[in-house]
């Protein structure tokens, strides 16, 4: 029987070695920030927005052409500790 993953955590390698874990409720919200938001940007010095894991609504700023690498892990609820 195939697991559901709770959320996705998604972590964002940018230049000068800084790293960022955001989080999405699912796959699809992922993907929709994914394509709409960073991948038509992509080379751009303009700044978009990144939503952040910890409290909802805050959000970090971003220039998409320091983004080097991304790496998007399900999480599931059973293999985490809860604070």
């Amino acid at each position: 029987m195939a697991r559901t993953p709770s959320e996705f955590a998604v972590h964002v390698l940018m230049e000068g070695g800084h790293r960022e874990e955001v989080r999405f409720a699912t796959i699809q919200e992922f993907q929709h920030w994914y394509s709409n938001e960073l991948v038509p940007r992509t080379d751009s010095k303009e700044f978009i927005n990144l939503p952040m894991k910890t409290v909802q609504g805050e959000y970090m700023v971003i220039r998409p052409s320091s983004i080097l690498a991304l790496r998007v892990e399900p999480v599931f609820t059973s293999s985490v500790e809860h604070y």
